[in-house]
């Protein structure tokens, strides 16, 4: 099959899209990509602002169960193309890794933008073309691509197509999730596109609202369920969000849909026992007010104690008049009610997407013989650390390759 023959179109220009196209390129296809917005990796340069967390360091096992169900489905793709593949691929781009103290990888630049930049340049080497502010939108009655464009509509004639278009989270920067509606149109089942890794929002008095907003909590443990977390968490406006809350976002958004609330349980003070806590509560307050006191006897920010005050306030009685007992058990367990889920546009990513029932073992879409999918779009979550991204490369991948493969049987099946 001759390079005229494998023409690509790559749709999106994130991290899952310029990956297939790479693939695509090194395969000896004639790949050009297509995005809506006027350059390549918006989310991805975003992504990178407080440092490029591309992948994570634990051992395999262990990462691929942060896929929960849809490990499955992904682990051919991630095994093909597994962290210590990404960090040398990003070597090779003269962008050399390290692990943190937290297992989570990183460029030793800290930056997306070396990477971005390192990575356009190889794929126009590798003869991939870019098409910027080109909105697909679907196809024409001769099976051909449709794009709007600023000079109008566009139809384009290729031989196999990689969709990269992310999920709904950040709309600004390119995945605003209108491909929904046209793949929906032909019969693709799409499981509804959810918040993923997203805050949650709550009914804060005014008074603490305005007081704390924008402040973190440090150095505490969140639970929900069976389910906890160590980290840190922000009081927003609206309600609360961090690392800490992102990694139980998924079983809190789940039961803000089925019961249309979910109570969260702050601990405070995580490495102090019940026990530890009645004995610093049960010194002697003095003429100090309740707040210096548990500021200097239990270690509280003003943050932390108007937490407390606030659940206390929900609960129709004053944080004075606690017991000692009582007092050290809030600490440590400290119910916020949580009444919904941020919008979708805030959220670091996206749940739901194009069912795995839908695909192949190559990404392609059954019932649209010649369309490989990949990327947020697909019908997987993860939390963060590394493993939205990597599963993003590697699923790029995986469809490049898939559309490699079909095209040889097209090939073998024509002579």
């Amino acid at each position: 099959m001759t390079k005229l023959e494998k023409r690509i179109a790559v749709i999106g220009a994130g991290p899952a899209g310029l990956m297939a196209a790479e693939v695509l390129a090194n395969g000896g296809a004639s790949v050009t990509i297509y995005d809506a917005m006027p350059s390549a990796g918006r989310k991805f340069l975003m992504a990178g602002r407080g440092g490029l967390n591309l992948t994570h360091g634990e051992p395999l096992p262990q990462f691929l169960a942060r896929y929960r169900e849809a490990m499955p489905q992904l682990k051919a793709a991630v095994d093909a193309f597994p962290p210590e593949a990404l960090r040398d691929w990003s070597d090779a781009l003269g962008q050399p890794t390290f692990v943190g103290s937290s297992g989570r990888v990183f460029p030793k630049a800290f930056k997306a933008s070396p990477l971005l930049r390192g990575w356009l340049r190889r794929l126009d080497a590798a003869g991939v073309q870019f098409v910027f502010r080109h909105r697909w939108i679907g196809w024409d009655a001769n099976r051909r691509l449709l794009f709007q464009t600023p000079d109008g509509r566009r139809v384009v004639d290729i031989s196999a197509i990689v969709l990269a278009l992310g999920g709904a989270s950040w709309p600004r920067l390119g995945s605003d999730g209108s491909w929904v509606a046209t793949l929906a149109a032909k019969g693709v089942a799409i499981s509804p596109l959810r918040p993923a890794n997203s805050g949650f929002t709550v009914g804060w008095s005014d008074i603490f609202r305005d007081r704390f907003e924008g402040q973190p909590l440090k150095g505490v443990a969140v639970s929900f369920g069976p389910h906890s977390v160590r980290g840190e968490a922000i009081v927003t406006r609206a309600g609360i969000e961090g690392g800490a809350i992102y990694a139980l976002s998924a079983e809190l958004r789940e039961a803000i849909l089925r019961d249309g609330q979910a109570t969260l349980h702050v601990a405070l003070r995580p490495d102090l026992k019940y026990e530890d806590l009645t004995a610093r509560l049960s010194a002697p307050k003095g003429k100090q007010s309740l707040s210096n006191f548990l500021r200097k006897a239990a270690h509280l920010s003003p943050v932390a104690i108007g937490l407390l005050q606030e659940a206390a306030m929900a609960s129709g009685a004053a944080l004075s008049s606690l017991s000692t007992a009582s007092l050290a058990g809030l600490i440590n367990a400290v119910p916020v009610r949580l009444t919904g889920t941020a919008p979708i546009a805030r959220a670091i990513s996206t749940a739901g997407g194009i069912s795995f029932d839908e695909l192949d073992a190559d990404f392609m879409i059954r019932r649209l013989p010649g369309l490989f999918a990949s990327g947020e779009m697909l019908n997987w979550e993860a939390p963060t650390g590394g493993y939205l991204l990597q599963a993003s490369f590697a699923t790029g991948a995986a469809a490049g390759r898939g559309v490699l493969k079909w095209l040889e049987r097209r090939m073998a099946n024509s002579e």
